[in-house]
């Protein structure tokens, strides 16, 4: 089942670095300006840095399926549906990186009515369960703890730069991180 469960989440990483790659061209086309490329290679280095240590623990440790993979499963599944219901809704504008195309306007559809960074926390989620899942706690402790460090840098440069390009101040005025306005 660890296999499985890897490949998957090795391919939907390819994937998603094709779907950055092809938003940021067509971004870049109608002028948009990437921010926060100080940090974005540990964001790189920290995904990279969790799947091998996913794989190693759960590999040199021999670890199994977790007893309640059952109840795992479906929250799991639930957060595919969130990140790609944040992908779709964002289109585009969709990417790894932060690229803003100064003027356009903030996308407040789909789960940004609801919650301001989606994808950020399914990533959360995925970073603690995905190791919980086969017992590869070092990892799923490590790596969430690394993950909230990453977001309190990654999260105020996004926002920053979505309240200086674009209308982010009209569609979620209030300052919470998370929640949006009602």
């Amino acid at each position: 089942m660890f296999y499985i469960v890897f490949f998957f989440l090795i391919i939907q990483r390819i994937t998603e670095l094709f779907i950055a790659r092809k938003n940021e061209k067509w971004m870049k086309k109608r002028g948009g300006i990437e921010h926060g490329k100080d940090h974005y290679p540990y964001i790189v280095s920290l995904h990279l840095l969790f799947l091998i240590s996913f794989f190693i623990e759960v590999q040199v440790f021999q670890r199994e399926l977790t007893d309640i993979w059952f109840v795992m499963f479906p929250i799991l599944f639930v957060t595919q549906f969130m990140r790609y219901w944040s992908v779709f809704s964002l289109g585009n504008y969709w990417n790894t990186k932060i690229m803003i195309v100064p003027g356009d306007v903030v996308i407040s559809r789909g789960p940004y009515k609801f919650v301001k960074h989606p994808n950020y926390i399914v990533v959360a989620v995925e970073i603690l369960l995905l190791p919980l899942l086969f017992h590869a706690y070092i990892t799923a402790i490590l790596f969430t703890i690394l993950n909230v460090v990453m977001m309190t840098i990654r999260i105020p440069a996004e926002e920053s730069a979505l309240q200086a390009y674009m209308n982010y101040h009209e569609v979620f005025p209030i300052k919470s991180r998370f929640l949006p306005k009602r």
